[in-house]
């Protein structure tokens, strides 16, 4: 059987390169991605991680992807080649507290820049998942989608999930009674049934409404609506 032509081996992560590809070849690199975790919950911090990768494909990052699509396992060991081949990464947590106060689209916009600020290598173009970011020092796009559209943006999806659920799994052992190391604070039949028994504590975002509901009152904000897709 003759072996010509060669097959082409194709990566998972070769198509995720593609946009930040074209904008290195555009002078506009280094290229930096942002996303969070945590923007649905109604209890815990929210988290917002940038990431700058490396200019050309490595093999140990051919499985990056959207964060929700991987399992706890595979992220894990994603989180750990990230954090060492990236050429810079930025994790910032906005606390409950914050996140009511301010309101949790305008906590995700100012962790996005306090992210893209604390990273050590400055990029020359920014990705972000969905949300334009205005106050950026560089020029950016906002990607639907982005965390299965560009690795810089898959990048920092996973490193702000495996921070989130590692803190949400430390939370449950001071904050026990609400399950929080299984659900990461979404609105899960088993957390509402939790918070309904024991209440909202320190952790719980008292702007959403079944933490509002919880108490006994309205949201004192607007209603932020949970996306349990999320969770896990």
């Amino acid at each position: 059987m003759s072996n010509w032509p060669p097959r082409p081996v194709i990566r998972r992560s070769s198509g995720l390169r593609t946009m930040e590809s074209a904008l290195v070849r555009c002078g506009l690199g280094p290229v930096a991605g942002v996303d969070e975790a945590g923007r649905g919950a109604c209890a815990g911090p929210l988290v917002i991680a940038a990431c700058v990768l490396g200019p050309k494909p490595h093999p140990s990052l051919d499985r990056l992807d959207d964060s929700k699509k991987l399992t706890e396992k595979t992220r894990e060991e994603l989180y750990a080649v990230i954090t060492r081949r990236a050429l810079a990464w930025s994790v910032v947590e906005v606390p409950a507290a914050e996140v009511d106060r301010i309101g949790v689209h305008v906590a995700n916009i100012e962790g996005m820049r306090r992210a893209v600020a604390g990273l050590a290598a400055a990029p020359g173009y920014v990705l972000t998942d969905g949300f334009r970011v205005p106050g950026l020092p560089v020029p950016s796009l906002p990607v639907i989608g982005g965390d299965a559209t560009a690795a810089c943006i898959a990048g920092a999806s996973i490193l702000a999930k495996v921070t989130r659920d590692r803190i949400m799994v430390d939370m449950d052992r001071t904050i026990p009674g609400y399950g929080f190391a299984i659900h990461k604070g979404y609105s899960t039949p088993a957390h509402m049934e939790a918070l309904q028994a024991h209440g909202p504590c320190r952790e719980h975002r008292r702007s959403y409404a079944n933490v509002a509901a919880a108490l006994g009152g309205e949201p004192f904000r607007r209603r932020f609506y949970v996306d349990e897709a999320d969770a896990g």
